[in-house]
Parts: structure tokens; sequence; C-alpha cells
């Protein structure tokens, strides 16, 4: 007599599992997980993706996305070189098919790439699209603004020749070694051959104290004053907008003086006379404000009296009078309410 045993939690993952050889098994299971490409410290920049995380290094293994906080991010490649991720900028990192090649990947901001070049490397950003003719050693800054004007400087002799596709036409820009351009908007109809601003990571600002006593004696006023009071790099090379001032929040029982005006224009008016200073205006020994001449010059111009408001009409009190007169002749005291109707 045979027996059926009914599983059914069993999965369906593990009834095809029994299904295989059992050879296949230590196959899979023996299979070397993915060599990273890259790694970059966490204090450097905010990363996402396929990643490991080994203390404060974040080792990146696929599909990587790492924006830089408000310094430059350094990414060590393990094929060799590095990336430079410039303050608050944007940048991908991706296999760009089997083996070393990379695809390097420019959203916003500026980037350095110091690296020899594997045979499918590609670089991409928002509008243009690099790939290579020759090999050679990168040293390529390269900058994109908001407004889509991008900045490439293919420096160095043994730089490789690079071409360039937009998304927009069929038109194609070959870049030579040493080459330092800018497609204006991002288009290669629109090309500066003779760029001469800087493509990648602005300079450091120097600390105030590391500066010798010999080399702050050659600056000019205009240099020193810069040292002191730095300006953000990132917002002057359009990688970030300029914070703006604090506001110093108000400490409990501190008197805070808020003064507002409202503006007044009247056409067809003189404007008023200019107003001394404070301090030169008289002042009566009375206290009261000094009176001024009309300009008729006949004494003090006091304005016009006021008028006297008219007496209420007191509809009852007026009944009252009127009855009061019927009943009591003879009573002629006179009453200013009285008076005033009788008018």
């Amino acid at each position: 007599m045979r027996a059926f045993v009914s599983l059914p939690f069993a999965s369906p993952l593990l009834f095809a599992l029994s299904l295989l050889p059992a050879a296949a098994l230590p196959a899979c299971a023996q299979q070397p997980s993915p060599q990273a490409m890259g790694t970059i410290s966490t204090a450097d920049a905010k990363i996402a993706g396929g990643l490991e995380v080994l203390g404060s290094k974040a080792q990146l293994v696929s599909n990587a996305s790492i924006t830089a906080y408000d310094h430059t991010a350094e990414l060590d490649l393990n094929r060799g070189g590095d990336v430079l991720v410039c303050s608050t900028s944007q940048f991908h990192l991706l296999r760009a098919g089997v083996g070393p090649a990379l695809l390097f990947g420019l959203d916003r901001g500026a980037i350095e790439i110091h690296a020899k070049t594997a045979q499918d490397d590609l670089i991409l950003t928002p509008d243009l699209r690099f790939t290579l003719e020759t090999g050679g050693t990168l040293n390529l800054s390269l900058r994109v603004t908001r407004n889509g004007d991008t900045c490439v400087d293919n420096a160095g002799a043994n730089a490789p020749t690079m071409l360039l596709n937009d998304s927009f036409s069929a038109a194609v820009y070959r870049l030579t070694a040493g080459q330092h351009v800018l497609f204006e908007h991002g288009s290669l109809r629109e090309v500066v051959d003779s760029e001469t601003s800087a493509c990648g990571c602005p300079e450091p600002t120097p600390i105030p104290g590391s500066i010798s006593a010999s080399a702050a004696a050659a600056m000019t006023p205009a240099q020193r004053a810069a040292l002191e009071h730095p300006f953000p790099a990132a917002a002057s090379q359009d990688l970030a907008t300029t914070p703006a001032p604090a506001i110093e929040p108000q400490k409990p029982g501190e008197a805070h003086v808020q003064i507002s005006s409202t503006l007044v224009y009247t056409p067809g008016q003189a404007p008023p006379a200019e107003s001394s200073p404070a301090g030169e205006m008289p002042v009566s020994p009375t206290g009261e404000p000094p009176a001024y001449a009309s300009p008729s010059g006949k004494g003090p111009d006091q304005g016009p009296p006021p008028q006297t408001p008219p007496a209420p009409k007191d509809f009852f009190h007026a009944i009252g009078r009127f009855f009061h007169r019927i009943f009591h002749p003879g009573d002629k005291k006179a009453d200013p309410t009285t008076t005033t109707l009788q008018k």
C-alpha cells in the first residue's frame, strides 16, 4: 500500500530547485560577487545605488549615484585613476558592458576624470554623448550649468580623441587632445573654440591662518578682503545657489523695534518743505510746537477754527418739550433744545 503525503507548505521555488541536477547547486553557490567599481568616503557625498559600506568607505558595486556635499568628493576607481565630483554636483557611475569599461554620467555641476581609458568607456551629460575614437589618458574636466552650457577641457598631450553627439540633431563634433571648448546650451552647433573659463572643480579656499607673512604682504587689498571674507566657490562657479543669510531668532523678553510707514501720493499737491534735523528744531518753553508764520505774512497760521458739532436731534425730547408747552404755557424757562426747535 502506497501512502501519498501532501505538503501544502512547500514553496514552488523549492520544487523547482529539486528538479535541478545536484551538480548545479554548488555552481550557483560558488558564483563570485561582482567586483566594485570604486570607493568613496561617506563623509564627502550622499551615495545611493548598489554599494557596500565598510566603516567610513562605500564600495560602489553597480548603478551608483553620488551627490557631493559642500566640498569636492574623490572617487577612487578600482581599475586605476580617480574621479573628482565637485561641490554639490550630481554624478552617476555604471558598468558599460563586460570588463573594466565604465559609464560616467554628469547630471549637474562639474567633474574631473583622471584615469586611463578603457575601450568601451562612455561619458554622458544631459545633452551630449562622448565616445572614444582613440585610447589615451583622460585628464578631462567637464561642467554643465543650469542653462545647459557645457564646458569641456580635454587636457594633456596624451588625451584621447572623442566623438560627441547630441540628442537633437545628427551633428557630430570631434574633440582632440588639448582642446578647451564650450557648447552653448548643450548644442554642437553653438561652439566656442577658445574657451578660457575653468571647467573643473574650483580651487579650494585657503585658510587665513595658513598664509605666510610674505605671501600675505604680496597680496592686493582685494585679495586680502576675499581671503578674510570668502565667497562660496560653488555658488560663484554656478554649482550651487547662494545661501540666504540666517535670521537670528528673537530672544524672549528682548525689545524688538519695527518701524512701518505709509507712502501717500496726491497728484497736484506741492511737495512738503524740507524739515530741519531734530536737534535744530526750536522748542517753546511750554513744550508746545512753535507756530510758523503763514505765507501771507499776517501772523501765525492757525488754520480755520474748528466747527461746533450740531446739537443732537433727540426725537423723544422734542415731543416732551411740545407737550410741556401745551400743559404749562406759563413756564418759559429757556432750554437749548427748545430754542433750537423754535428756530
